[in-house]
């Protein structure tokens, strides 16, 4: 089985200058579950925008085997499912339905799967009498999960998650936690919810001014008071 995520000495800078990414290595097998920790600024999103081809910096980023480049971003978007942790930024068909039908259709697919992968993207999200609903009415929490099933309908096998709780209620939030805990996917998640961390991801990845400062179990980091106040993390 291909390792899910392999990203080896990866440096980016952007256009004004400024560096972002310096010498990251990370690798992540198939089916884990991993949290990327750390305080604004850290890398974190930038890391993740280089997981499906929408910023390129200098070093290897390999995707279920595949060197990422020109030649195979699409086949490497629907692999890797990128979830904003703004859903607005996601969303923007007139009706659930679309929104979620949209990639498919963009890859070509005959209507009839099309809509069998809507409907079932739909139903893993609890949101399968949604589709014809308009997004932007929904509840933020509603509309995370529609934007997690816009990713799911194309089949992607990894999950890149941008803050997925951030924003929600008690019960929303809840609700998230338990959608991400029922999905088979490979997960890569970027939160400052430690909470989240301790439930459901057993590797953390902390980062800090660009750089991968340490990589290894979550219980044993969130155990190291001193690790995570150094690096602008701290338990509710």
């Amino acid at each position: 089985m291909p390792i899910a995520v392999e990203v080896q000495d990866l440096h980016f800078k952007y256009p004004d200058g400024h560096g972002a990414l310096f010498g990251v290595s990370l690798r992540i097998e198939t089916g884990e579950r991993v949290a990327l920790v750390g305080p604004n600024g850290a890398g974190k999103s930038t890391l993740m925008l280089h997981l499906n081809g929408i910023l390129q910096g200098e070093g290897a980023v390999r995707v279920a085997g595949r060197a990422l480049g020109n030649g195979n971003l699409g086949q490497v978007r629907a692999t890797v499912g990128l979830v904003f942790q703004d859903p607005d930024d996601q969303l923007f068909s007139p009706t659930v339905y679309e929104d979620v039908a949209f990639g498919p259709l963009h890859m070509g697919l005959a209507l009839d799967e099309v809509r069998q992968r809507s409907q079932a993207a739909l139903k893993a999200v609890g949101m399968e009498a949604y589709g014809p609903r308009v997004s932007h009415h929904l509840s933020v929490g509603e509309k995370k999960r529609i934007a997690i099933a816009t990713v799911l309908s194309m089949d992607a096998q990894i999950l890149v998650l941008d803050e997925p709780t951030a924003g929600l209620d008690p019960r929303a939030r809840r609700g998230i936690i338990n959608l991400l805990r029922g999905l088979p996917q490979t997960i890569l998640a970027s939160t400052h919810d430690l909470i989240l961390v301790r439930e459901l991801f057993p590797r953390m990845v902390i980062m800090d001014q660009g750089r991968v400062v340490a990589d290894g179990p979550t219980t044993r980091f969130l155990a190291d008071q001193a690790l995570l106040e150094a690096h602008g993390l701290e338990l509710p």
